[in-house]
């Protein structure tokens, strides 16, 4: 399954339910505001790290490149562009937007 997700961390709860529900080999792309999940120095680094442990976490180069963050990738984030954003809903039959 691939989790998508595009709100902060720090305005909802929207990735933390995702984190809580998603399941070991399941798929986590951030885009939006979300992408500042995948920065270090923030209060959500530890547990983003964590969850690459057992999801494969994907952050969407563009949204990161606008907010000005992708020196501050966290190690084990894969980005990916429009067209991974494609490839990743081909590769994944089932997918679920958290809005």
């Amino acid at each position: 399954m691939l989790h998508i997700v595009n709100k902060s961390p720090f305005q909802t709860s929207t990735l933390q339910s995702c984190l809580r529900m998603a399941q070991p080999g399941h798929a986590l792309l951030l885009t939006e505001d979300a992408v500042y999940a995948a920065t270090t120095g923030t209060e959500w680094t530890e547990q983003v790290r964590r969850a690459c442990t057992t999801l494969k976490v994907y952050a969407l180069q563009p949204d990161l490149d606008a907010r000005g963050l992708s020196a501050k990738l966290i190690e084990g984030i894969t980005l990916v562009d429009y067209g991974g954003f494609v490839d990743l809903t081909v590769e994944h039959p089932t997918s679920h937007a958290w809005l």
